[in-house]
C-alpha cells in the first residue's frame, strides 16, 4: 500500500493540465466516490492496528496533497485566463451590485410622475435668488412679520441676495415668462437657518405646484390633492384640509393625510390623531398674479407645496431626518435595487 501511496503522490506532483476539463477529470480520478484515494481508505480497514497510525498519516498526506494541487492549478488558470479572448456565451456573468437610489430621489421622482399624469410640466430655477422672487413678488411686503416665518441665509450680508427658502421662487419666474394656462411643478433644494435635529434641517427638498387658468376653483385644488394622496399612499388614503395662513394664497389650508401606518386608528407616529400633515396649499392671491403680470380678473389658480423629506419619512418609516444627509451606507443600502 505504501508503494501505491507514493505512486499517487508522484502522479499528483507531476500533474500538469492544459484546461479546466482535465482538472475535473483528475479530481474525480483521485477524490471521487470510486477514486484512488477513496479506494485506499477502504483498504485501510485491513491494516493491522499497530500500523494504522503510520498508514493513516500517509493517506491523509496524500489526500491533502491532491486537494492542494487542484486548488493551486485552479488559481493559476484563473489568474492567467485572458478574459478579452473569452468567447464562451454560456460562462456565468459577474454579479455586480445594482446599487441604490437615494430615498429623496425615489420619492421626488414618484411625485413628479404622479403630477405629470395630471398634465403638469417640471420647472427649475436658481438656488441663489433675490428678494423679489423669494419674498416681494409673493406678497411679502418689506418688514412684514411673515418674513420671520422663514429664517433666511443671506449672501455676503446683502439683503437682496439669498438662498431660496422655498421653490415658490420658481413659480414666480414661470408666471413672469409665461401666460396662462400654466400648470407646473417645481422640485428643488431649499435652505433655512434652522437648528439640525431629528425633525428639522437647514437643507431640505420641496416640490411645489402651480395651476393657473380661467375658472380654477378650490374644488379643483382639493380633487388634485386627493388624487395625489391616493396614488402615493394607497387607494384607502383620505385627506382633510385645515384653515391656515400663507402670504401668497387666500384662502389657505394645511393638508393632512390619514396615517398609513395605523390606518387612521392612532399611533406614535401620528401622535394618536390618525392624521399626518403633508403639505400646505391655497388659491393664489390676486396680488401675486398682478405682481407677475397676470390679469387676476380673468385668471385664478391654486398652489401647493410639500417637503420631500416629510413624504419620504411617512412612506419609508424613517424617524430621523438627519439620515438623509449623513451618507451612511447602512441606511442607503436599504434601498438597493430600488428603481
Amino acid at each position: 500500500m505504501i508503494n501505491k501511496i507514493e505512486s499517487l503522490l508522484k502522479e499528483t506532483k507531476e500533474f500538469s493540465p492544459k484546461n479546466p476539463t482535465e482538472i475535473e477529470e483528475f479530481r474525480i480520478k483521485m477524490l471521487g466516490k470510486k477514486g484512488a484515494v477513496t479506494e485506499i481508505f477502504e483498504e485501510f480497514k485491513t491494516i493491522p492496528g499497530e500500523k494504522k497510525k503510520e498508514f493513516g498519516q500517509k493517506i491523509n498526506a496524500l489526500k491533502n496533497a491532491v486537494q492542494q494541487k487542484i486548488e493551486e492549478i485552479k488559481n493559476s488558470l484563473t489568474a492567467s485566463y485572458d478574459y478579452e479572448k473569452m468567447d464562451d456565451p454560456s460562462r456565468p456573468g459577474n454579479n455586480a451590485p445594482i446599487g441604490s437610489r437615494h430615498p429623496i430621489s425615489l420619492v421626488k421622482n414618484e411625485i413628479i410622475e404622479i403630477f405629470t399624469r395630471l398634465g403638469y410640466t417640471v420647472a427649475d430655477g436658481p438656488e441663489i435668488e433675490d428678494d423679489w422672487h423669494v419674498f416681494s413678488a409673493l406678497n411679502f411686503p418689506p418688514e412684514h412679520p411673515a418674513r420671520d416665518m422663514q429664517d433666511t441665509f443671506f449672501i455676503e450680508k446683502d439683503p437682496d441676495v439669498l438662498l431660496r427658502t422655498h421653490t415658490s421662487s420658481i413659480q414666480v419666474r414661470v408666471m413672469e415668462t409665461q401666460q396662462p394656462p400654466i400648470r407646473v411643478i417645481c422640485p428643488g433644494r431649499v435652505f433655512r437657518n434652522e437648528a439640525i435635529s431629528a425633525r428639522a434641517h437647514c437643507i431640505f427638498h420641496q416640490v411645489e405646484g402651480l395651476y393657473i387658468d380661467e375658472n380654477v376653483t378650490f374644488a379643483d385644488l382639493k380633487q388634485s390633492i386627493l388624487y395625489f394622496a391616493k396614488d402615493l399612499f394607497g387607494e384607502d388614503a383620505t385627506i382633510r384640509l385645515r384653515p391656515s395662513y400663507f402670504p401668497f394664497t387666500e384662502p389657505s389650508a394645511e393638508v393632512d393625510v390619514s396615517c398609513n401606518l395605523c390606518g387612521g386608528k392612532g399611533c406614535a407616529v401620528c401622535k394618536g390623531s390618525g392624521w399626518l400633515e403633508i403639505m400646505g396649499c391655497g388659491m393664489v392671491d390676486p396680488n401675486v398674479l398682478e405682481s407677475c403680470g397676470i390679469d387676476s380678473n380673468k385668471y385664478s389658480g391654486f398652489a401647493f407645496g410639500m417637503g420631500i423629506e416629510r413624504i419620504s419619512m411617512l412612506k419609508y418609516g424613517v424617524r430621523d431626518l438627519r439620515l438623509y444627509f449623513e451618507n451612511d451606507l447602512r441606511f442607503l443600502r436599504q434601498f438597493d435595487s430600488v428603481i
